[in-house]
């Protein structure tokens, strides 16, 4: 599985953006993703998850009430709309996927990365 992240940028500081995350070469219909990001000189952090079925949702307590995750289980395909955009959400965006519908928020457990998309918060 292929998995292709979209959407990043830069954005003023309480704006909005949405990131994509598309499929290809399989399929994450039902199967646990979730998003990661990585900012300066820091490791890689868990920022939301879903389960296969979209009915378990859980987020880091830093983008709880702003960040909202979802997924179209017809167009393999996830998303994470981000509001109240802060400095520190800088950072580069990885979407993921597991082979469970399970959802986790360790990265180890993911099974399928994509290549990460840039997102800067700055006026």
């Amino acid at each position: 599985v292929q998995l292709q992240a979209s959407g990043g940028g830069l954005v003023d500081p309480g704006g909005s953006l949405r990131l994509s995350c598309a499929a290809s070469g399989g399929d994450i219909n039902w199967y646990a993703t979730g998003w990661f990001r990585q900012g300066p000189g820091k490791e890689r952090e868990f920022v939301a998850a879903i389960s296969g079925t979209g009915g378990t949702i859980y987020y880091a307590d830093s983008v709880n009430g702003r960040f909202t995750i979802s997924r179209d289980n017809t167009k393999n395909t996830m998303s994470l709309r981000m509001n109240s955009l802060k400095p520190e959400d800088t950072a580069v965006y990885y979407c993921a996927s597991r082979n469970t519908g399970l959802y986790s928020r360790t990265a180890r457990d993911y099974d399928y990365w994509g290549q990460g998309t840039q997102v800067t918060v700055s006026s």
